[in-house]
């Protein structure tokens, strides 16, 4: 069960290991742009190609949804990047149902794992299987494995990591229950911490916030949804930046050079490096700076 491209490495490891994949469940078909277009997602995409059946469901606890998945009779779930399983779907199988997260669980439970380790600056990740429980990413550990974030990591690339990480990860889990030998490990609640969903609010920049804080929240949130700001009433994305800390400039105070942005924050000066104004492309500043200037119009909020 999944959605997105993250998923379909593992899915394809699956489909090509000795087990046999007999579904994949996915999102619905959806009208996406101006004309209207239908498309459907990675998963499903990989699922034609390789002549596995698709399940599309609206809504999970749909009666007649459930009986396909009993009907199915499926020894295991795996689940990586879907929806809330509902305890009438997750406790079919015999063997359990199990979830591919994106972090070290219980850190960051929620929809942005990824997302919220290079917000908050983080200098290690990982991948955590574990098995469905009806509160959401709480079930009991079988697998955890680490990696280091580095300085230049954004979300895009971050993100291929852990794709990679997932797919002998996937198969050790498989393995791991289908043999028994798991030593399963509960969830210690006392270091919870939470990655909720990225909204248009908690992407917006504060000028007012630290160079580190603000040039994390690009980093966190690069090439997608990307980190923003609006001047007047124009947004600007920000897909890349530098910390400056030989500028002293007030929060908010933009310098421009030929070829670079400065913009000023709670405590030195940040360089913007690609940026993307409403309604154009995503652009070097250098390139930017040829047609563009932001102290035209010099009120940042």
């Amino acid at each position: 069960m999944g959605t997105p491209e993250f998923a379909v490495p593992s899915i394809d490891a699956i489909n090509n290991s000795e087990h046999q994949l007999i579904a994949v469940v996915t999102a619905p078909d959806k009208e996406r742009g101006r004309g209207r277009e239908v498309s459907f997602t990675p998963v499903k995409d990989y699922a034609i190609k390789n002549n596995i059946a698709v399940l599309q469901p609206e809504k999970l606890k749909d009666p007649k949804f459930i009986e396909q998945i009993i009907e199915l009779a499926p020894d295991l779930i795996i689940v990586i990047a879907f929806r809330i399983l509902p305890r009438e779907i997750f406790e079919i199988p015999r063997l359990g149902t199990f979830n591919v997260h994106g972090s070290l669980l219980p850190k960051y439970r929620g929809a942005a794992p990824i997302q919220w380790s290079l917000i908050n600056g983080d200098t290690e990740t990982g991948l955590t299987t574990f098995f469905i429980q009806e509160k959401v990413d709480t079930g009991n550990i079988i697998l955890q494995k680490k990696i280091e974030i580095n300085s230049d990591d954004n979300f895009g690339s971050l993100h291929d990591k852990l794709q990679s990480l997932s797919i002998d990860m996937v198969l050790e889990t498989i393995k791991n229950i289908e043999s028994g030998k798991i030593e399963l490990i509960k969830q210690d609640e006392s270091k919870v911490s939470s990655a909720p969903k990225i909204t248009k609010e908690n992407s917006r920049i504060d000028w007012n916030q630290p160079s580190e804080k603000i040039h994390n929240l690009i980093r966190g949130l690069s090439p997608y949804p990307t980190a923003y700001f609006i001047q007047k009433s124009r947004s600007y994305k920000v897909f890349s930046s530098k910390i400056n800390s030989s500028l002293n400039l007030q929060p908010g105070e933009i310098v421009e050079t030929k070829k670079e942005i400065f913009i000023g924050t709670s405590t030195t000066a940040l360089e913007i490096t690609e940026i993307q104004p409403e309604g154009r492309k995503r652009m070097k500043s250098d390139d930017f700076l040829r047609g563009y200037s932001l102290l035209k119009n010099n009120e940042l909020r």
